[in-house]
């Protein structure tokens, strides 16, 4: 049996589409630049990198410096560059026309940059599905990384996930590296004597007679931006170790994937199951059987037979988030439309913007949550919509629209009638509260119907108000994001009160009475509702003119009390300080983040920055305006947190007024 290991150490680079360009700074600070700095002093150490298309631009125009030692790393042979989609996106649910796209814009980059088209892929999320494999080997991907766990699931034992494995897919053929559990929560949580032993370790614990791999492939953000691992990595030395720890080592020799595939041999055929890591199967679930899950693994390790036993107890899939978010689902769905649009475009229409517009609003990170804030992130939805909006638009000039269709565009069982006129659109769900879910403006390329409803989250369990303490952590090294549980803002029993409806525009009640509207009508610049009761009756007219949506109420019948109707706004300052209300042109009430309550008013303007826009809001008879911020908690790698999603507004008069008009005028800088 063969006395030495291959250790085949990979580490993956990526910011979301749309993420604050500070964030991207301090990620660079922090993380990026010392490690490659660390290791381009050991060109003995060879490892594999992924830095995500997007970043790896945004790198490129502000760190040329940095970006040039990489590419002296990759040209002396210490670094396997690997490949992906350009966006980052998660290849199983997007067509395949597009998986194939992704994957090649990304492997002409790294061959423009580098010199160097990658021959491995790593997987986003490492979400499997056996559908991705005839776009990845078509684009020229020997093999991928996937988790040991993937493994295990289809029957494997852990002793024998020491190499590659090949699968195969309508006749094209794949090979899986298992990327190692332990070593993911070791590195670099564990202190470098620990690692480096665990590594030699399994040698002695190897059951085959092939050349024995150690498979590290995982976020480079562990070594320097989850908490307290710039410190113990860079400060007080723990890669340099490490990597010194690894070249002493008699048994340990750092490879590259490709010179490893290239000599040894396959373990055999495997087929996946449909599955991701080990956390992503727990946060797809719904809160209820999430936390049916969590608890059932607690049992089964205290009980002692988890480890051997894990394959059986998974959980949930990947697109399981888009039946537990429906604003997840309508991003998708909306992001599936344009696709098959673009796709259908003469050749002589199709332009590279349209492309790169379609692939970014295919980037993964806004569509899920789980440990990071994800989802739950309103800059990182508004950067997918801000795509959206403005393919839309691009699309609309080659091949329009009508001007008006009904269709049910999420698959949800109610149909979306639309409205649009080339400067705003309006979604309304037909589902009776005639509200509008979308509506953009395609001057700002911005959905100011872009709100996350508040729902039950598994980790709400784990919330207690007065514990703000991070757990006491025993071991030599320091806890994994993943074992914290600490609070970036103090969050209380009301913050975690769930939405009773989707957060639309002109939801509206009477006497705090949901209204139940039908249908009635439409033309191409109008939609009608009516909403009947033996008492009484609400007409509601969704109109654009220009820049403007009108929606008009006409009451009639045995009325008493009072009309609301709630508008909910996302604005991207949300309670920052872009934001403010202006009342009367000329009267600062303050930012987003207060709350509001005016009476006998008929205009206030919410002024945004970050938009580079305003929206006036005018009414053709006075009412009280009520407005708040709406918040929601997420949790993070920094803990949980408060998120303000949108600016929610109640406009109140009393029925006595039987006919009033809002409007929503769009304004850009």
């Amino acid at each position: 049996m063969s006395q030495s290991i291959s250790l085949l150490f990979g580490v993956h680079a990526h910011q979301p589409v749309g993420n604050f360009a500070e964030v991207l700074v301090d990620a660079h600070v922090r993380c990026y630049r010392p490690f490659l700095q660390v290791l381009y002093r050991y060109p003995d150490f060879k490892f594999a990198l992924h830095f995500s298309g997007w970043l790896l631009d945004f790198l490129f125009e502000h760190y040329p410096a940095d970006m040039a030692l990489l590419r002296d790393m990759v040209m002396r042979g210490q670094v396997e560059l690997f490949g992906a989609g350009e966006t980052e996106p998660i290849l199983a649910v997007i067509p395949n026309r597009d998986r194939i796209g992704q994957i090649e814009t990304f492997s002409r980059k790294l061959e423009n940059r580098f010199g160097q088209r990658p021959q491995g892929a790593w997987l986003t999320e490492r979400v499997w599905e056996s559908t991705v494999v005839p776009a990845l080997v078509d684009c020229g991907i020997r093999y991928a990384i996937v988790d040991d766990y993937h493994f295990i699931c289809a029957g494997k034992t852990k002793a024998e996930l020491s190499g590659f494995f090949t699968t195969e897919e309508d006749g094209r053929v794949l090979d899986l590296f298992p990327i190692s559990e332990t070593l993911r929560y070791k590195l670099p949580f564990s202190p470098v004597h620990e690692a480096v032993a665990y590594i030699e370790s399994l040698v002695e614990n190897s059951t085959t007679n092939k050349g024995i791999a150690a498979v590290y492939f995982d976020d480079i953000e562990k070594f320097g931006i989850w908490p307290e691992t710039y410190q113990w990595v860079y400060e007080n030395g723990w890669l340099e170790q490490f990597i010194q720890g690894v070249l002493a080592s008699p048994k340990i020799f750092p490879r590259h994937y490709h010179d490893y595939h290239a000599l040894e041999k396959s373990h055999g055929i495997i087929y996946l199951p449909t599955t991701s890591y080990i956390e992503m199967n727990e946060w797809t679930l719904p809160a209820g059987p999430a936390n049916a899950y969590t608890d059932l693994v607690s049992q089964a390790k205290a009980a002692g037979w988890y480890e051997h036993n894990k394959s059986f107890l998974r959980g949930g899939i990947w697109k399981n988030f888009f039946t537990r978010y429906p604003e997840s689902n309508w991003m998708h769905k909306r992001m599936l439309s344009l696709s098959a649009r673009f796709a259908a475009l003469p050749v002589t229409q199709s332009t590279n913007a349209m492309r790169q517009k379609l692939y970014a609003a295919q980037a993964n990170d806004a569509y899920w949550h789980g440990l990071f804030g994800g989802l739950y992130l309103p800059h990182l939805r508004r950067a997918i919509y801000n795509n959206i909006v403005e393919l839309e638009a691009l699309l609309d000039a080659c091949a329009p629209r009508p001007a008006f269709f009904i269709e049910d565009t999420d698959l949800d069982g109610v149909e979306e009638a639309y409205l649009h006129n080339g400067m705003l659109q309006v979604v309304a769900k037909l589902d009776g509260s005639a509200s509008i879910c979308e509506f953009d403006a395609y001057l700002l390329e911005h959905n100011f119907g872009d709100t996350l409803r508040r729902q039950i989250e598994h980790y709400y369990c784990k919330i207690q108000p007065d514990a703000h303490e991070i757990p006491k952590h025993n071991s030599a090294g320091i806890v994994s994001a993943h074992d914290r549980i600490n609070f970036k803002d103090q969050i209380t029993l009301s913050d975690l009160e769930i939405d009773i409806h989707a957060q639309n525009l002109f939801y509206d009640s009477l006497n705090r009475v949901s209204l139940i509207y039908q249908l009635e009508s439409h033309d191409e610049c109008r939609i009608r509702f009516v909403s009947k009761t033996d008492q009484c009756q609400v007409v509601k007219e969704l109109e654009l003119s220009g820049n403007r949506i009108l929606v008009s109420y006409d009451l009639s019948g045995n009325l008493v009390g009072h009309m609301e109707t709630e508008i909910n706004l996302a604005m991207p300052s949300c309670d920052g300080p872009g934001g403010c209300y202006v009342k009367d042109e000329s009267t600062v009430l303050g930012g987003f983040g207060r709350v509001l309550d005016l009476a006998d008013v008929t205009n206030i303007t919410m002024e945004d920055v970050v938009l580079q826009g305003a929206l006036l809001i005018s009414t053709s008879v006075p009412i009280r305006l009520y407005a708040q911020p709406h918040f929601s908690v997420s949790q993070s790698e920094g803990g949980y947190e408060k998120i303000m999603q949108a600016v929610k507004l109640k406009l109140i008069w009393p029925v006595t007024e039987r006919e009033l008009i809002i409007t929503l005028e769009v304004k850009g800088e």
